[in-house]
């Protein structure tokens, strides 16, 4: 068993209160669930943001250290609450990290008329909040000096080059689980700011990333953009050594195995439709522009008016999370959402037939019964780290269904064998797919479910989480 410090921006567990009593809820997201594994095998501490009134409260309670917990499996961990400066982490989020950052890894921006770049938000906000994230890490070195250090996404990369300057040998590794665009993209920051995001990351041991592709693209950005030396797998600047890595993240599948049998699902499932029809595509996802889902009610649409034998017979579930509501970019997009939703609807609905029926909610229980019961799982983003969906929903399906992924995904890499692949910016293209997987042979149906789910066995969290340890490990040794 080995010390970790786990660094994020979103942690384990967050605070609220209920009827005048504080109650701990499980903390929301892929990667939270994804590193509760390291809580049974290694003693860790794990820093986040204290994103509420009652996070705040209980660092305030600590003085900002950190204190004991226990995980919902038992598992003991230590947390500490970061509660930052509430002007300059609404800088960091929602004027930086959300959208600056995320729309420069899913190429999002139209850069004929955006984004207009705020350099103020950027060291107020984005480097403040790193910086504070740094103070975190450091203190706690001072009680476990031995301890390797594991920064997570795009919210932290000026945070590793900060622990760098005063702790010269600790053992630092950041994972990226968003996209990692090509190096001309990166322009959209000046100079100096594009130079901190590589030479942030740079100062660490290991950078890993979910796909081979992203990993390349990032080799690239830091040759063309800081000079940065490749040799194989390493990246050699400012006098150090940075091995680059990929290992796509997975998910527990006991655990959905588990959840997919509750009596919230089955309570769920009732409720999935009044009278089901004869096949249902099902897409999960985000309110967000990089989920492509306008597009993706366009090529639905599109498939109904190529192959009208689908009028009457199959609809779309579509269940949407809203996200990032105070964004402008986010609400106008969800309001675009729901406008062409309805667009389809009005052209083709009949009598008591609607071709999409569309959900936006937080509704776990209901997202699990749809993902036993689809026909087609259709995820076309512009562009996504990996995209959990397409492993989640496959694992837990009752119906043979037929996966249409984008290539953008970075899952494509893995599953692509056994899906229907799509350009997510080709509407024709999708519709086309979608007729495809809706008309495809059951046999071939059977062949593509089974592998995926195996797959998923096979390559679970635990081994993505072993991956990075090992990672870890080599240059450890190395040093």
């Amino acid at each position: 068993m080995t010390d970790l410090i786990v660094v994020s921006n979103r942690g384990p567990v967050s605070y609220a209160r209920e009827g005048g009593a504080r109650v701990e809820r499980r903390g929301g997201g892929g990667l939270v669930t994804a590193l509760r594994g390291l809580l049974s095998r290694h003693r860790v501490t794990w820093i986040a943001s204290a994103l509420g009134e009652e996070d705040r409260a209980v660092a305030e309670e600590n003085g900002g250290e950190a204190f004991d917990d226990v995980s919902r499996d038992g598992a003991p961990y230590r947390l500490r609450l970061v509660a930052h400066d509430p002007a300059a982490f609404e800088l960091f989020y929602h004027v930086v990290a959300n959208p600056l950052l995320w729309f420069i890894h899913h190429y999002l921006w139209d850069l004929g008329s955006q984004p207009d770049v705020d350099v103020r938000a950027w060291h107020e906000g984005y480097e403040r909040v790193n910086r504070g994230f740094a103070d975190a890490v450091l203190a706690e070195l001072e009680r476990s000096p031995g301890a390797g250090v594991f920064f997570h996404d795009y919210h932290l990369y000026l945070a590793p080059a900060f622990v760098r300057a005063e702790r010269a040998q600790v053992p630092l590794a950041h994972f990226v689980h968003v996209p990692w665009p090509q190096s001309d993209y990166w322009r959209v920051l000046p100079d100096p700011l594009r130079r901190a995001v590589h030479g942030g990351l740079l100062a660490n041991d290991v950078v890993g990333f979910h796909t081979e592709r992203w990993a390349g693209n990032f080799a690239r950005s830091c040759a063309d953009l800081v000079d940065a030396r490749r040799d194989g797998d390493t990246l050699h600047h400012g006098g150090r050594s940075t091995l680059v890595a990929h290992h796509p993240i997975s998910i527990d599948p006991s655990e959905f195995d588990e959840l997919a049998q509750g009596a919230d699902v089955a309570a769920a499932a009732g409720r999935l439709f009044e009278k089901r029809p004869e096949q249902v595509v099902l897409r999960v996802d985000r309110t967000d522009p990089s989920k492509n889902v306008v597009r993706g009610f366009r090529a639905f649409g599109e498939l109904l008016a190529r192959y009208p034998e689908h009028r009457g017979r199959v609809r779309m579930l579509a269940l949407l999370d809203p996200s990032r509501e105070a964004i402008p970019q986010y609400v106008e997009y969800r309001a675009a959402i729901e406008r062409e939703a309805a667009a389809v609807n009005e052209r083709f609905a009949d009598g008591d037939w609607s071709p999409v029926d569309l959900r936006i909610r937080d509704d776990f229980p209901q997202t699990l019964a749809a993902y036993r019961d689809y026909d087609v799982l259709f995820v076309n983003p512009v562009s996504d780290g990996l995209n959990l969906v397409s492993k989640e929903a496959p694992l837990v399906n009752e119906r043979s269904g037929v996966v249409v992924l984008s290539e953008n995904a970075g899952s494509h890499e893995e599953l692509g064998d056994w899906v229907v692949s799509v350009s997510p910016f080709d509407v024709v293209g999708q519709a086309d797919a979608l007729h495809a997987a809706l008309t495809m042979d059951p046999g071939e149906r059977g062949r593509r479910a089974a592998a995926i789910a195996a797959h998923v066995r096979a390559h679970d969290v635990s081994a993505w989480l072993e991956a990075q340890l090992r990672d870890l490990s080599r240059v450890t040794l190395r040093q």
